[in-house]
This record gives C-alpha cells, sequence and structure tokens, in this order.
C-alpha cells in the first residue's frame, strides 16, 4: 500500500484551486440514470469514489467517459436492475444508487453499503421513505430488495440525513403525483442535485431548506452541468495553511457554503478574506482555543472535525469538540496523541489542551477524514518524519493531495507501496 511521507516545519503558502465536490458528484453520477439521454457534468474530481461510483452504474449499463474533469454519462442502455456486493461494499455512496433504479425500473437489488468506518450510519431512514413512498422493501442475503414504482406522499425525516434526503429525491423525480419530503438536510450538495435535475426537466421547489416538493414528471432529458466546488476540501487546506504559520488562499470555492466554519476561524483569532470565489487564510497575531460543536448544514461541518483537532493541538489553551452527527468520529485521537497531542475523550466530546510542539510519528489512516488531520499534524511537527499510512482512505476524497501541499511549499511525498 502507499504511505505518504511528511515532514514537517515549513510554512504552506501561495494559491490551490478548489476541485469539484466529492459529495455532490457522487449523487449527480447516480442520477444521470434518470435521464432518457446523455449527460455531461463538468469540474468532476479525480477520485477514487469517483472510480468506485463509474464501476456501479457501468455495472447496470450506464455507459461512463471521463476524460480530464468532464465526464459524459449515457443512461440510454443501462438494463441491470441489481448492484452488487463487490462494488457496492467499497462505498456507501453507491447506496444512492437505489432511488433511480427504482424511478427508472420500478425495481432494483442493491448491495447493503460499505464506506468509512466512522459510525453505524443506518440506512433505515432510506427505507422507511421509500416505503412512504409506496415500495415495497425487504432485505435478502445483504441485499435490499426493492419493487414498485415511487408514489407521491408526504415522508417525514427522522433525522435530516443528506444522503436519504438525496435517495428519496432522486426516487420521487419520476414518481406519481407529488411528494413533500419534511425535516430534510440543507446541504448544498442538495441543492446541486436539486439544479442538476431541474435542468433536466424535473419539478422541485424548496431544496436548501427542510422541506422540498417534487412534483414528478414522466420524463427527463440529457443536460450538463458544472460540479460545485468541495467545501470540505476548501476548509481542509485553510486549515493546513493555519497550523503551519503561512498563508494560503482556496481558489474557485464559495465561502457562502462555509460561513460557520469560517466565523469558527475568525472566533480562533484567523484573519479570512473573501474576495469573489477565493478565500485567504492568515493569522499574523496567532490562534487561540474555542469550543466546536458539529451539526447538519448550515452548523459546522463534521467532514471538518478532524482537520480542526489537529490544529487546536497546538493552539494556546483548551478547546472542547462535541461531535454531534456520527458516533464514532475520534478515531483519528489515537494517533495525534502517538505524535505528542493532549486530547482527553469522553463520550461524544473531546478535550484538546495545546501543546507546544508535534513530533512525527508513523501514524494510520482509519478513514477519510481522519486521514487528512493526520497529514495536516505532519506538517505542523517540529521534529521527526510522520508517515501516514492507509492511505486509500484520503485518495477517496482529495485529489493527488501530497501534490497540491507540495505546491504551496510542504516537504511531502508520496511513497508508492
Amino acid at each position: 500500500m502507499d504511505q505518504i511521507l511528511v515532514r514537517g516545519g515549513n510554512p504552506l503558502r501561495g494559491s490551490v484551486n478548489i476541485r469539484g465536490a466529492k459529495n455532490s458528484v457522487l449523487p449527480l453520477m447516480a442520477a444521470s440514470l434518470l435521464a432518457e439521454e446523455p449527460c455531461v457534468l463538468h469540474n468532476v474530481p479525480c477520485l477514487h469514489d469517483v472510480f468506485s461510483m463509474d464501476k456501479v452504474l457501468t455495472e447496470i449499463g450506464v455507459r461512463v467517459d471521463f476524460t480530464g474533469q468532464s465526464m459524459t454519462l449515457d443512461p440510454t442502455t443501462a438494463e441491470s436492475r441489481e448492484a452488487p456486493y463487490e462494488l457496492v461494499r467499497k462505498m456507501r455512496a453507491s447506496f444512492f444508487i437505489l432511488g433511480p433504479m427504482l424511478a427508472r425500473f420500478g425495481e432494483a437489488r442493491v448491495s447493503l453499503p460499505g464506506g468509512c468506518a466512522i459510525g453505524s450510519r443506518p440506512v433505515d431512514i432510506h427505507l422507511k421513505g421509500f416505503e412512504a413512498l409506496g415500495v415495497s422493501i425487504c432485505i435478502e442475503d445483504g441485499y435490499v430488495v426493492a419493487k414498485g414504482r415511487p408514489k407521491g406522499a408526504n415522508v417525514g425525516l427522522d433525522y435530516p440525513s443528506v444522503g436519504a434526503t438525496e435517495n428519496l429525491l432522486m426516487a420521487a423525480t419520476l414518481g406519481d403525483g407529488v411528494t413533500r419530503l419534511i425535516n430534510v438536510a440543507r446541504e448544498p450538495e442538495i441543492v446541486d442535485l436539486a439544479k442538476f435535475l431541474n435542468s433536466m426537466g424535473a419539478q422541485i421547489s424548496g431544496a436548501g431548506t427542510d422541506l422540498i416538493t417534487i412534483v414528478g414528471v414522466d420524463s427527463l432529458s440529457g443536460t450538463e452541468h458544472e460540479v460545485i466546488a468541495d467545501r470540505i476540501e476548501t476548509g481542509t487546506f485553510l486549515i493546513a495553511g493555519l497550523a503551519t504559520g503561512g498563508d494560503v488562499t482556496a481558489c474557485n470555492t464559495n465561502a457562502e457554503h462555509l460561513e460557520q466554519f469560517v466565523d469558527k476561524l475568525r472566533e480562533m483569532g484567523a484573519e479570512i478574506e473573501v474576495s469573489g470565489s477565493k478565500i485567504r487564510a492568515t493569522a499574523p497575531n496567532g490562534l487561540k482555543a474555542v469550543d466546536v460543536s458539529t451539526g447538519p448544514y448550515p452548523g459546522f461541518p463534521t467532514d471538518l472535525q478532524a482537520q480542526i483537532m489537529a490544529l487546536m493541538c497546538v493552539v494556546q489553551g483548551t478547546s472542547i469538540i462535541k461531535e454531534c452527527v456520527f458516533e464514532n468520529r475520534f478515531m483519528q485521537v489515537a494517533e495525534l496523541s502517538r505524535m505528542g497531542a493532549d486530547i482527553e475523550v469522553e463520550g461524544n466530546s473531546a478535550v484538546i489542551r495545546g501543546v507546544s510542539s508535534l513530533s512525527g510519528a508513523p501514524v494510520m489512516a482509519s478513514d477519510l477524514r481522519a486521514s487528512a488531520s493526520l497529514i495536516i499534524a505532519g506538517l505542523i511537527a517540529s521534529r521527526g518524519e510522520t508517515m501516514v499510512s492507509r492511505v486509500y482512505h484520503i485518495d477517496r476524497g482529495y485529489e493527488r493531495i501530497e501534490e497540491r501541499l507540495a505546491s504551496l511549499g510542504a516537504d511531502i511525498r508520496r511513497k508508492r507501496g
């Protein structure tokens, strides 16, 4: 397996172009199955998760052509009603295919999903929603077997799950009648999906609020669409710059998608400049401890919790992080502690007492965002080399991260396994 080797001490300086959002492009790819003509996506990141979704769609019969940052998806030859275990187990987002398959074929057999080990993330909310839309659901040999075309209904979610919101939204687009999704997720990726579907001829309103209304249509046409910028990648690079005492500007991004995160950086003492699609972060007067509580959008993103924890390890004072989204998302703590961090976890809270410095050490990534936090910690380390193993996790969500950090001045390289 590949490893990423980091030697700290270099302040990161310069600009970095932010790629398209991983958490947006995956449901967009799945939604292409709903069209009767080819769809084209632009600003597509080159990620392992994108390749995994490509394989799932190809298995179903969609023709996928990924060139540069553009992807053409031709669903006209799609016939299979099954998404097999050996593909879906690799990535939880593969489960997004269930809604489009039901809408198109009226039946689907999709393996229960895999993905990062950051909590149970049950699919119960998805399945209850499908049943509310009149779909028959049963579990057979580790597969969800669903039958019946979605019918309009009022569907209330027990929790504003992003994945369930997207899956049900796609299913209802070609459903019979009017569907109202209540207590849904409000993330920018939901808005991006609705915009994509509406450009295909769907009738969706309310995306970005907690109530989405979908008027079912008979068919959808092809379209072209540009994927929104990845707000989590944006935050990761800004944190890396601040952690090293640097000056980093994230380009081709959207500060409106990161308002609470930006507010929290300012509370820490960072100076944030927003100019159009650029965000610049510096901390000429140093940073101080703050408390963070994660939550559904527009709250502080759980996907940036591990990264900001790495930063908190070396700021003056005591910070507290309360993780309110996933129950097992402090898996980076043991590895950060190996590097000299002072962190105590109790339940869903972590107390981080700032130390003067971290030291390089061999560490092992447990999930996508934890791996980013370990790289940031390696960039902070005042002595020694950090060797991050299991970097296939980070390749799921960050395109060539070591090359892009090196372009900002980091002493970082990939060691091929």
